[in-house]
C-alpha cells in the first residue's frame, strides 16, 4: 500500500524538485523571453516572476537587423537573481562567451580550426575575438615570415588554431601561422609532386645569399646554387641576379620527402665543355684573362665558361717559390699555352712560361761547354757555390770543381755571398734547367800536364811546403803537383826518419812510387830512391863474391854520380 499511495514526505519532495529544476542558478546561461524593450534596453523574463535588463549593444548585428522583438526567445548568463532594485542581473556578452568557450573547448580537443578576428593590438602580440571569447595571438604566431604592418589582417575573420585553453583563468591561445604552414605544406606537397627533373619554368628570384639563390616557383622555393647560375664563374650571385627578378630556370633535382627542389639557369645553355678538345688543342697558344689568383697558381678565362689554371710551377722559367700575384693580376691578359685539357674533369692545365724563350736553351746556345764566364755568388751551400748568369739564370760550382789539389771543402771557405767570380761552362742540361761550372778549370790539370813525363820509378826533386810531425807537404819542382812523404817514406835508416831533418823551402829529390791520373793520386818516397840507388850501386860496383863492403860500393857509387855531374 505504501508504494501505491505516497506519503506527505514525497509529495515534498517532489514539489522540491520541481521548483529545483525550474529555478535559474546563478553563474548559468538560461533561456529568457523579451517583454519589453525601452530605448537602448530590453526586459527579459527569465521565469520565477524575475526579470532583468540587457543593453541591446550586447545583441550585436541581431539588434541592428531588427531581429529582436517582444516575445523572442533569448540565451543569457544569470549573473544573480535579484539586485538591489530586484531585478536579475543578466549579461548577453558572458552568454555568448560561455557558449563560445564550450565551442572552442570542442575543437580545440577535436584540433579543429575555428574562425576568429583581430581587433586589437596588445603587448607581445594581438587580441582575437572567437565568437565572444577573448584569445591571444603572439606575434611570432601571426606569419611564417615577421609582418611589420598587421592592419590589412585587423578585423578580418579568418581561420586560427588553439594552441592552449585555460578556462579556470580564462586564457586561450592561438596561431594563424599553424595554419599558413599547414596550407603551405600542402600545397608545397601538390607542386612537388607536378615538378619534373628537367622541366623548364619560370620563377621570381625571392632571396639572394653568397651561396645562390632563391626563387619562387609559385608558392614554393627552389635554391639556384652559384655554381650552376652560368657556366662561367661567379663570384656572387647578385653579379648576374636581382631580387623581384623572373628568371627561366630547370629543375635539376627534386627531393620528394623534404620538398627540396634544386635549379639551374646555365643547363638551359650550351655545355661550353662540349668539344672543348677541339677547340683548345694541346701546345696551341690563347689569349685570356686572369680571373682569380691562389696560391698554387692563377686561373685564366680562355672564354665565357672556360677557366684553365696556370699552375705557380708553369708561371715562370727562373722565379721559383714566388706568390703568383707577383707575376700575374687580376684581369690581366696574357698569352697561355695549352698544356693538358680533360674534359671529363673540366680542367684545362695553361703553361705562361712556354710562351716565352726558354732561358736554359738561350744560355746553352750562347754559351757552349768551355766558355768563360763571371757572375755574382748568389748563394753558398754544403756542396758548392751558386752563381747567378746572364738570363736570369743560375750555375753551380761543385766543391770537387774548386781547386786541383785543395779539397773543396777548404777552398769554399774562401768564397762569400756577392763576390764576383769567374768560371768555365762544363754542362747545360736544359732539361733538368741545370748549368755545371767550374772555377779550377780556368787554369791546366797539373795532373795533364806532367802526364807525359811523369810515372812511376821517376826522380823528381820537392819542395818542402809544411813540415809537420808525421811527415812532409811538398811540391813537385817545376809543376803545380803536390804530395805527402809519410815519416816512414823521408828514409831507409829508422834513425834518420825525422821530421826535423827538414826545413820549409828546402828541396829534397824523391822516387815516384804512384802516378794515378784517373783518381789524382801523386806518391814520393826519399827511402824508395835510397833503396833503388843502393840497389843500382850494388849492382854497377860490387857483388856478393867480390868482398867488397857496402860502404865501399856505395863510396864508388856517389863518387861515379860525382863524376857524373861534373
Amino acid at each position: 500500500m505504501s508504494d501505491l499511495n505516497p506519503t506527505m514526505e514525497d509529495f515534498a519532495a517532489l514539489l522540491d524538485e520541481s521548483f529545483s529544476e525550474a529555478e535559474p542558478h546563478e553563474g548559468t546561461v538560461i533561456k529568457g523571453t523579451i517583454v519589453g524593450i525601452e530605448k537602448d534596453m530590453a526586459i527579459i523574463d527569465v521565469g520565477l516572476k524575475v526579470e532583468g535588463r540587457v543593453a541591446l549593444k550586447e545583441f550585436g548585428a541581431q539588434a541592428k537587423d531588427g531581429g529582436l522583438e517582444i516575445g523572442s526567445e533569448v540565451e543569457v548568463y544569470l549573473e544573480r537573481i535579484e539586485n538591489a532594485m530586484g531585478e536579475a542581473v543578466l549579461s548577453r556578452d558572458k552568454a555568448r562567451r560561455e557558449e563560445s568557450w564550450g565551442k572552442l573547448e570542442k575543437a580545440f580537443e577535436a584540433e579543429e580550426k575555428v574562425m576568429g578576428t583581430i581587433f586589437n593590438q596588445v603587448k607581445g602580440g594581438f587580441t582575437v575575438d572567437l565568437d565572444g571569447a577573448v584569445a591571444f595571438l603572439p606575434r611570432s604566431q601571426v606569419d611564417i615570415r615577421p609582418v611589420r604592418d598587421v592592419t590589412p589582417l585587423m578585423h578580418n575573420p579568418q581561420p586560427f588554431q588553439i594552441l592552449k585553453m585555460d578556462k579556470r583563468r580564462g586564457n586561450i591561445v592561438v596561431s594563424r601561422r599553424v595554419i599558413l604552414e599547414e596550407t603551405r605544406a600542402e600545397l608545397r606537397t601538390e607542386l612537388v609532386q607536378n615538378l619534373k627533373e628537367g622541366q623548364t619554368v619560370e620563377g621570381v628570384v625571392k632571396n639572394i645569399t653568397d651561396y645562390g639563390a632563391f626563387v619562387d616557383l609559385g608558392g614554393i622555393d627552389g635554391l639556384l646554387h652559384v655554381t650552376d647560375i652560368a657556366w662561367r664563374r661567379i663570384n656572387h650571385p647578385s653579379e648576374v641576379l636581382t631580387i623581384g627578378q623572373t628568371v627561366k630556370v630547370q629543375i635539376v633535382r627534386v627531393n620528394q620527402e623534404t620538398h627540396r627542389i634544386s635549379l639551374g639557369m646555365k643547363q638551359l645553355e650550351v655545355d661550353p665543355w662540349s668539344e672543348i678538345e677541339q677547340r683548345y688543342p694541346v701546345g696551341s697558344k690563347f689569349t685570356g684573362r686572369v680571373t682569380n689568383i691562389t696560391d698554387y697558381g692563377a686561373f685564366l678565362e680562355l672564354e665565357p665558361g672556360i677557366e684553365g689554371l696556370i699552375h705557380v710551377s708553369e708561371m715562370s722559367w727562373t722565379k721559383k717559390n714566388v706568390h703568383p700575384g707577383k707575376i700575374v693580376s687580376t684581369s690581366q691578359e696574357v698569352e697561355v699555352m695549352i698544356l693538358e685539357v680533360d674534359p671529363v674533369k673540366r680542367r684545362v692545365s695553361l703553361g705562361l712560361k712556354q710562351t716565352l724563350d726558354n732561358p736554359w736553351a738561350v744560355f746553352a746556345d750562347n754559351h757552349p761547354s768551355g766558355t768563360v764566364v763571371e757572375g755574382e755568388v748568389k748563394n753558398k751551400t754544403e756542396f758548392g757555390l751558386f752563381i747567378g748568369l746572364e738570363g736570369e739564370v743560375d750555375g753551380m760550382v761543385h766543391l770537387s770543381d774548386l781547386d786541383w789539389n785543395r779539397p773543396g771543402e777548404q777552398v769554399l771557405e774562401e768564397y762569400n755571398k756577392g763576390d764576383m767570380v769567374k768560371a768555365v761552362i762544363l754542362d747545360v742540361d736544359v732539361e733538368k734547367e741545370r748549368i755545371s761550372l767550374g772555377i779550377k778549370q780556368l787554369e791546366a790539370d797539373p795532373f795533364e800536364d806532367a802526364s807525359g813525363e811523369m810515372k812511376r820509378g821517376s826522380i823528381v826533386s820537392c819542395e818542402i811546403t809544411e813540415v809537420k810531425e808525421n811527415g812532409l807537404e811538398v811540391k813537385v819542382v817545376g809543376s803545380d803537383l803536390t804530395s805527402f812523404i809519410r815519416r816512414a817514406d823521408l828514409a831507409r835508416d829508422r834513425g834518420d826518419q825525422r821530421t826535423d831533418r827538414f826545413q820549409v823551402g828546402e828541396t829534397v829529390d824523391a822516387r815516384v812510387t804512384q802516378f794515378d791520373k784517373k783518381n789524382r793520386k801523386l806518391g814520393v818516397s826519399i827511402k824508395a830512391l835510397e833503396v833503388a840507388e843502393e840497389k843500382e850501386a850494388i849492382a854497377q860496383f860490387g857483388s856478393s863474391d867480390a868482398g867488397a863492403s857496402l860502404g865501399d860500393i856505395l863510396g864508388a857509387a856517389l863518387k861515379a854520380r860525382g863524376d857524373d855531374e861534373e
